[in-house]
């Protein structure tokens, strides 16, 4: 597909190409739909294969922060950012302050804050040269902890879907990628009382895990097949696809990561399955919830309990989902279409 053509597809607004040559920054800014407000949306960085996969990885993951806030009833758009390389890197400054120049270019329409291979201190390097950034370390800090509450209530919210009681004792969690987020989402579990199943890439999380939460740990691959009740993706998108789903013994799949279906269908697919599915950027709105209570001057608490309500909101979809026979990530789509077709449609008065 021509290059866009793939950006017409979901309707982006704008997409920028980022090179900073003395620094070796490349990078892409994706703004995805303003009708709510300015797009906000994390930077990625991330060592990929090819700039066409960093485009597509930039375009699903700005519709989806569209998506998100919507859903969430903030009053934002969807924007993202990936930097492409190897977030390993010990020279950063210069790197994130690059990103901050072009950030600051759009002039608010795009406002950005930690990812996937970012952090706060990295935000701070962007916060130099741009005030269009969230989560420094003088702001909320690491969005972590109130992503990771908001996951644990969708999950409660799940378990009262399927079993009629959203209580976690005893049941089985097998948690996938346990780096800041999986790893606040184990200490919520274990708390509890769930049993936990994880893996991740590094070893030494998972050992931090195990020791402090009696996590039993499996190996990378072996985490789709294990035995248990729920699935907690919280590492990278794309983990139901043809090749996991049939391994799937799970009723449940509800996590922290961005773009776990593969594709559509694959949604289709769980649903067939009789899994109950937590649509991801329903789940996982905590870290948007917080940076927007940052921009707002909000405590630390009210952001706690904002995304606390995420458990209501699955409920509904779920109803909605049922009252439509749909599935429950279409139901997903339609609540935040509607919201935005809404506010779109608003009379603007005189001033």
């Amino acid at each position: 597909m021509k290059m866009f053509d793939r950006i017409a597809e979901h309707g982006h607004e704008q997409v920028v190409y980022c090179h900073e040559p003395t620094s070796g920054f490349r990078g892409i800014i994706a703004i995805h739909d303003t009708t709510l407000g300015p797009a906000l949306g994390g930077t990625r960085f991330w060592n990929y294969a090819s700039d066409d996969e960093a485009l597509e990885d930039v375009l699903r993951l700005s519709r989806g922060m569209t998506y998100k806030a919507a859903v969430a009833g903030l009053n934002l758009g969807g924007g993202k950012a990936v930097i492409i390389g190897d977030n390993r890197t010990k020279r950063r400054e210069m790197i994130f302050r690059a990103h901050g120049r072009f950030v600051d270019s759009l002039k608010g329409r795009y406002i950005t804050a930690e990812d996937v291979g970012t952090s706060v201190e990295d935000m701070d390097y962007v916060e130099m040269e741009t005030e269009f950034v969230t989560g420094v370390a003088a702001g909320s800090g690491d969005p972590s902890p109130v992503t990771a509450y908001g996951t644990y209530r969708g999950i409660k919210a799940c378990a009262r879907e399927k079993y009629g009681d959203d209580s976690l004792e005893g049941r089985t969690v097998a948690v996938q990628g346990v780096g800041h987020v999986g790893y606040y989402l184990c200490g919520y579990l274990a708390a509890e009382g769930a049993k936990l199943v994880v893996t991740d890439i590094d070893a030494e999380r998972v050992k931090k895990v195990v020791d402090e939460f009696r996590a039993e740990a499996v190996a990378i691959d072996a985490i789709y097949g294990v035995q248990a009740e729920i699935f907690a993706p919280c590492a990278l998108g794309a983990v139901i696809n043809d090749k996991t789903l049939p391994q799937f013994k799970f009723d449940i799949v509800a996590g922290a990561a961005n773009n776990q279906l593969a594709e559509e269908r694959h949604g289709d697919e769980v649903e067939a399955k009789g899994i109950l599915y937590a649509p991801d950027y329903v789940i996982n709105a905590g870290g948007l919830i917080n940076v927007y209570g940052e921009l707002n001057g909000w405590s630390a608490d009210r952001a706690n309990r904002k995304a606390g309500e995420i458990h209501d909101t699955l409920l509904a979809l779920f109803e909605l989902a049922k009252e439509q026979g749909i599935t429950t990530h279409e139901a997903a789509d339609r609540f935040a279409e509607r919201r935005i077709e809404q506010v779109a449609s608003l009379k603007r008065n005189w001033i």
